[in-house]
């Protein structure tokens, strides 16, 4: 293959991990030339509305889509948690790269913790998941709508609209921007797939294949089969205020997971281990014990 097209979204983060992408390629491959073409999604132009209000996961993969679709370009890099957990047909996930920290982590100007905030604090969030899981440990906060890339959400927070906000831990540490957490948070159970890189490409591309499959980090890839087959079950999307987090141990498969009502007060949650040799369906069993526990009930009054 001597040349290698890949889509990406024109934020700063997209492009660190898109050129993450091109660069170790280019390691691996030094004859192969790769080219990054940029592209702007529906997600990115809708810039002031809550995602779960535009359609949710989904608005950041589309026009990428139809590019490799049309051969325009040879594969798609996106932050897994913007990917839905049924991609359409002709595409699949090739590669998932090693993860960064997958938590979420608190910012601000003036707190070191969600703790320290005095009762009516205005947070920023973009996401449910995030927004009921802080309003569920500290109900007498008040959520905001944050969007826009990482640099605009740092901006408003620095100007005073918020007194904290909650960002993935990765995209902070990946653009360099590590100084601005004060603390990372365990506690909230991250969406499926947070942390990691998903490499799409077109079924049955096998050349682009061939290049992008040592990029495949094994544990990673178990990890996120579990979670992103707990969202498929679920019905995951933006709309749905979940969380999974699977990681291996050893020999082990350790699951949390949680499926909560967007203002925090009811939450089911459940922890399992499993032996790495048996966790074939594992995401679709914790789904099923969370929606019989309760978390049905909660989906239904959505």
């Amino acid at each position: 293959m001597e040349k290698i097209k890949i889509g990406t979204r024109a934020s700063r983060l997209a492009l660190w991990q898109a050129e993450f992408v091109a660069g170790e390629i280019k390691k691996k491959f030094p004859d192969v030339e790769v080219e990054l073409v940029k592209i702007q999604t529906r997600g990115d132009k809708i810039s002031d509305t809550p995602l779960a209000k535009i359609g949710g996961k989904g608005l950041f993969t589309k026009e990428l889509e139809i590019q490799m679709a049309e051969k325009k370009i040879d594969l798609a890099v996106h932050s897994l948690k913007d990917v839905p957990s049924e991609l359409p047909d002709g595409f699949k996930i090739a590669a998932i790269t090693r993860r960064e920290n997958p938590f979420d982590a608190f910012v601000s100007e003036k707190f070191s913790a969600p703790e320290e905030l005095p009762e009516g604090s205005i947070v920023g969030t973009s996401s449910l998941r995030r927004a009921a899981q802080i309003l569920n440990l500290r109900p007498n906060l008040k959520i905001k709508t944050l969007r826009g890339n990482v640099e605009t959400r740092l901006k408003k927070l620095q100007a005073g609209e918020f007194d904290a906000i909650i960002l993935a831990a990765a995209g902070l540490i990946r653009l360099g921007l590590e100084s601005n957490i004060k603390k990372f948070l365990p506690e909230i159970i991250p969406s499926a797939g947070q942390g990691a890189l998903a490499i799409e490409i077109r079924s049955g591309d096998l050349q682009t294949e061939r290049v992008i499959n040592f990029l495949n980090d094994t544990e990673t890839f178990s990890a996120i089969k579990v979670e992103r087959e707990f969202l498929g079950e679920i019905g995951g999307s933006c709309q749905v205020p979940a969380g999974i987090f699977a990681e291996v141990a050893g020999d082990k498969m350790k699951v949390r997971a949680c499926i909560a009502s967007t203002d925090g007060k009811k939450i089911v949650r459940t922890s399992t281990e499993e032996n790495f040799d048996n966790i074939e369906g594992l995401g679709r069993k914790i789904a099923a014990e969370l929606l019989a526990n309760g978390g049905a009930e909660i989906l239904e009054s959505l």
